[in-house]
């Protein structure tokens, strides 16, 4: 694909075909992955490849703590009062995308529940990968910011090989499960996870692309003739 395919065709991916990926593919995809800026080089960056047994495990038990009603323990926090304002805006935005083309009505109740726990499985994705970042650095912004360069230029490659991919961290809210089965060691922190694996074309939420603000609302130009 051409780099504008790809930034422009690749959208989020909430449903999979339950076919194993080859692990050569998902290999390619880190090797260009890894290629993402970094400050100075310091790539504080851990990716755990999880699939498999591991994974189901992690499903199951992130699943059955949350609605249980184990109190999240997400190691990269959201807004404690969750978004606001126009954040709060284009998350509600993205909602009504997706509801609608699942069919999921306002008052459906079970429909809404039955969205969260695909959340909380990572959307059945037959592999994931869970980033973490060395826990020497919790205090450094930029490794985050590094975290999410590694994270763009996997599911960019990933859709540069025809994978799908959704970054999820509905999936790793109870973090001592994901660490345990992921065997992630104390020393790192657990950032994100992306779910990945081969389009679902017939799960109709893979057909919406989110709204984007045009560059004229984003950039601000200075020092340009007019």
């Amino acid at each position: 694909m051409e780099f504008d395919e790809v930034v422009l065709g690749r959208r989020s991916i909430r449903g999979y075909k339950q076919e194993p990926v080859p692990k050569e593919v998902i290999e390619e995809v880190i090797e260009l992955a890894v290629r993402s800026p970094s400050s100075m080089n310091t790539q504080p960056w851990h990716l755990y490849v999880v699939t498999g047994d591991a994974l189901d495990k992690i499903r199951k038990e992130n699943t059955e703590r949350n609605i249980s009603g184990v109190p999240p323990s997400r190691e990269i926090k959201t807004p404690n009062r969750g978004y606001e304002g126009f954040h709060r805006e284009r998350q509600i935005e993205i909602a009504v995308q997706l509801f609608q083309k699942m069919g999921i009505e306002r008052d459906d109740k079970e429909g809404r529940q039955d969205w969260v726990l695909r959340g909380f499985r990572q959307f059945d994705a037959p592999f994931c990968i869970v980033v973490t970042f060395d826990r020497e650095l919790l205090d450094d912004d930029i490794s985050k910011f590094d975290c999410g360069g590694i994270v763009n230029g996997l599911v960019n490659a990933g859709w540069s090989k025809g994978l799908g991919a959704v970054i999820n961290s509905q999936g790793i809210m109870q973090s001592p499960v994901v660490r345990e089965y992921a065997g992630i060691p104390d020393d790192q922190v657990i950032m994100i996870c992306v779910a990945m694996g081969y389009p679902d074309d017939n799960f109709p939420a893979n057909e919406v692309i989110s709204k984007r603000r045009p560059v004229s609302e984003v950039a601000t130009f200075v020092g340009f003739e007019e």
